[in-house]
């Protein structure tokens, strides 16, 4: 057997002497305790050295890769290929394919084979004649460094720093603009109050500052490439009328150079934006077509790296930025939030605030896929997310029409909106409502009507003991009366059940049962006088 062991100088190729010592992995360190032990297990059959470091790295960096490189074919070729019948032992199992397929060699990886390589490692100096230690240490400090270097400059994983340092910086810039705005207009207010109400935009206000200088001489300053003509006429009006104090030449001075600051970080601030607008349409494309450049960057700052960011499920990537209000909706047993950096999307922010939490939802799902793509796929064109965009437009077109849509027998149609016309009700004032006194029904006023009309006429002479008659023997009458009529009202119930079912009813003017027993009590009441008078 034979074993294929590569070194910072070069590659070295042993021949086993006693096979049968490989079967016993846990023993096999003791074996190579001592140079002499480990001679006797192995012997270094060719030494293939390498030129410079140039060479060395090639050949390490197309290992790491699990390539067969030209030195490494030059070795095997020299070598292997005159004891082709035997095995030959190799630390990578990737590479052993790749030699079996090119070389047409057996190629073993076992853990017996990784014990081996552990082991001659440990005694490489002594097994390897014709290099001395210190150069051996030093070409391995060397290919070290290189291979570093190599790795860092073409990770994928490095080159998304570029925009997270650059998206912390265009947020920094925008909090240092704004205090730097809110000075300069605080601090020329003072000598022309009226200006800052007239220019409402902070970069032309700053160039229009400069520019004027004094607000004497709005006068005779040239604003039109700053201002409109309308503009420019009322700043110059309300320059003659101003009510701001006097400053000397130094303040205005002081704040020329603050104007002078606020517009070259405002033209900074753009080219930074162009740039990070390239550098993700370059690195994420996708993503960007998904959510845009400035939130696509804030997502891929906030998680660390574009790699770090495709490892979070879509549900993570939807409230990412919001962790604060997750923990405190955990906390307190409260609905948890719906969105995080993403709300900022522009899809999101064209949903109504109803359709917000699903149009989030998808949005994530189809980022966390757009991302995943960028992140370890091959290719650099943004067509999957062109694609899921349009999926999601015509998602949110369809939420947004859900109210106005009806289902026919033919199918699913849209509704035919009417044309809008406005009625406008007019409300007549009631006056009944501001009176007080209870208001009688229309029942009770027709029996009191109808009792007038059916009320005999009494007697005008009445003899003196009928008016003087004491209130308890009309209480009495009453009371006989009334328990005289209760059984009359349940017997005439009884009836009119009896003959609603058996025929229709018959319309018929009934007159009311409160007027028959009026009528009785003044027959009584005659009947009684007639008797005093007797």
């Amino acid at each position: 057997m034979l074993v294929l062991f590569e070194t910072a100088a070069g590659y070295a190729i042993f021949k086993v002497l006693d096979e049968a010592k490989l079967q016993e992995i846990d023993n096999l360190h003791k074996e190579f305790e001592t140079p002499e032990k480990a001679n006797k297990i192995v012997k270094l059959k060719h030494f293939e050295k390498f030129q410079d470091t140039t060479e060395a790295l090639a050949a390490v960096t197309a290992l790491v890769e699990g390539k067969m490189g030209k030195s490494l074919k030059k070795v095997l070729k020299k070598v292997v290929a005159k004891d082709a019948h035997e095995q030959l032992a190799i630390s990578d199992a990737k590479l052993g394919g790749v030699i079996k397929d090119k070389m047409d060699l057996s190629c073993v990886h076992n853990p017996a084979v990784a014990e081996l390589m552990r082991c001659i490692r440990s005694q490489i100096e002594a097994l390897v004649t014709g290099l001395p230690p210190r150069e051996i240490s030093a070409m391995s400090l060397g290919l070290a460094h290189s291979l570093s270097r190599y790795k860092l400059k073409f990770s994928p994983d490095k080159v998304d720093t570029m925009i997270v340092q650059a998206i912390s910086l265009l947020d920094d810039l925008d909090k240092e603009l704004n205090n730097y705005i809110m000075r300069c207009r605080e601090w020329y207010g003072w000598h022309f109050p009226e200006m800052g109400k007239i220019i409402t935009d902070n970069l032309v206000y700053c160039k229009a500052v400069r520019k004027i200088g004094d607000r004497t001489n709005v006068a005779g300053s040239d604003l039109s490439d700053l201002l409109p003509e309308e503009i420019e006429a009322e700043l110059k009006l309300a320059a003659e009328i101003s009510m701001g104090t006097e400053v000397s030449e130094q303040d205005i001075g002081n704040i020329g150079h603050l104007c002078d600051q606020v517009i070259d970080i405002s033209d900074y601030r753009t080219q930074l934006y162009d740039y990070l607008k390239n550098r993700m349409t370059a690195i994420a494309p996708n993503l960007t077509v998904m959510v845009g450049e400035l939130v696509g960057a804030r997502l891929i700052s906030h998680a660390g790296s574009l790699l770090n960011l495709a490892k979070h499920p879509a549900s993570t990537v939807q409230i990412l930025g919001a962790e604060k209000a997750l923990f405190r909706a955990l906390k307190t047993r409260k609905d948890t939030p719906k969105y995080g950096l993403i709300y900022h999307a522009s899809l999101v922010g064209q949903t109504t605030a109803k359709n917000k939490g699903k149009i989030s939802r998808m949005l994530a799902a189809k980022a966390s896929l757009a991302i995943r793509y960028d992140a370890l796929g091959e290719d650099t064109n943004a067509e999957m997310g062109i694609e899921n965009r349009a999926k999601l437009e015509a998602r949110l077109r369809q939420l947004e029409d859900k109210g106005i849509r009806r289902i026919s027998g033919t199918g699913k149609a849209m509704a035919q909106a009417d044309k809008y016309q406005h009625k406008s009700e007019v409300r007549i004032y009631d006056p009944a409502g501001d009176s007080t006194i209870p208001s009688t029904s229309k029942k009770r006023k027709f029996e009191e009507v109808e009792e007038e009309a059916e009320e005999p006429k009494t007697p005008a002479t009445k003899s003196k003991k009928a008016k003087k008659e004491p209130v308890a023997e009309e209480e009495e009458a009453e009371t006989s009366a009334a328990a005289e009529e209760t059984p009359k009202k349940k017997k005439k119930k009884k009836d009119k059940k009896a003959e609603t079912a058996v025929e229709e009813p018959e319309e018929e003017v009934a007159v009311p049962e409160s007027s028959e027993k009026k009528k009785k009590k003044k027959k009584k009441k005659v009947k009684e006088e007639e008797e005093d008078d007797d």
